[in-house]
């Protein structure tokens, strides 16, 4: 008896630990994650696939006050598209400087740019509450009608975020979303623009997990969106998306990637336009980076190169 006990497969310590570990991973539905804001669902794809691309010559200078109370200053010298009715490209140079003041508290932020041409923009963050929150933005303009204003108001709860926006126009919008599993979230909004006599509803989903997103969008104005991306490794990511407008019979897809280094980011992209842009970031020291951008149009023969600078922090 005792040989045969000996000989006898260790089968309690390798089958019950997957059983035990599988019951332990079991989805708790009254504690899930709360998702992220319906309008930045498709945040990872925006921020590999749509850099802040320019052209000409940048420089951003910020300076601090004190913790809370900061300028900056803006120089931008480059080319200003107008509209054509030839194919061709038309570009005009131009100039602006813009002055900025910030002020930024743990519950209240503050944002104003002011540019040589007269224009005005404004934003404000204020926490109401632990779970409800106020957003606003605002451009003034000598220009008549080109004046607008937004107002958001946001409310987080414990698995699902909600919208409520208000805008001139009679601009009246709303968005939900909902935590249904871990990993995936639904939500869905719906707008009236009083002044054009619009309306809208739309839909989206959200898949994550620590290695990759998956998103879907669909509205009824013919939006149909949908972006993925992948993350290789702490430093690379692949990123894809496709638009097509079901109303124009329009498409677009792109690929890029994003590749951060020690001291630098780099990102580009190629659509099904013909289009590729690369952004490079490069840190050079502490609060100085130097910036690189461009843009090649094939099938509009289109090119855009700038390069800037950014003073502190």
């Amino acid at each position: 008896m005792a040989t045969a006990t000996a000989t006898a497969p260790p089968t309690s310590s390798t089958t019950v630990l997957p059983q035990m570990k599988k019951e332990n991973e079991k989805v708790d539905y009254f504690n899930l994650p709360c998702p992220i804001p319906y309008e930045e669902i498709h945040r990872e794809a925006f921020m590999s696939l749509k850099p802040e691309l320019f052209e000409g010559m940048r420089f951003d200078f910020t300076k601090g006050l004190n913790q809370r109370f900061s300028l900056s200053h803006s120089v931008f010298m480059g080319p200003m598209e107008i509209p054509s009715q030839s194919s061709e490209t038309i570009k005009i140079p131009t100039a602006h400087y813009e002055f900025g003041a910030n002020f930024i508290d743990p519950k209240l932020m503050l944002f104003g740019r002011i540019m040589t041409d007269g224009r005005l923009n404004a934003r404000v963050k204020c926490d109401l509450t632990d779970n409800l929150s106020f957003k606003g933005n605002a451009q003034l303009t000598n220009e008549p009608h080109m004046s607008h204003g937004m107002a958001y108001f946001d409310y987080k709860g414990k698995d699902y975020r909600s919208q409520f926006q208000l805008g001139n126009g009679a601009l009246l919008g709303a968005n939900y979303i909902q935590s249904v599993t871990p990993n995936l979230s639904f939500g869905g909004e719906v707008f009236w623009a009083g002044q054009h006599r619009k309306s809208g509803i739309g839909y989206a989903a959200r898949y994550n997990t620590d290695k990759m997103v998956a998103t879907g969008q669909v509205a009824s104005t013919g939006l149909v969106a949908l972006s993925y991306v992948q993350k290789i490794s702490e430093k690379v990511s692949l990123a894809s998306d496709l638009m097509y407008n079901y109303m124009s019979k329009e498409a677009t897809a792109s690929f890029g990637y994003d590749y951060i280094l020690r001291q630098c980011r780099l990102r580009g992209k190629i659509d099904s336009n013909g289009c590729a842009s690369a952004f490079l970031e490069e840190r050079l020291n502490m609060g100085l980076n130097f910036i690189l951008s461009a843009e090649l149009d094939h099938r509009k023969k289109d090119y855009k190169f700038g390069f800037g600078l950014t003073v502190g922090e």
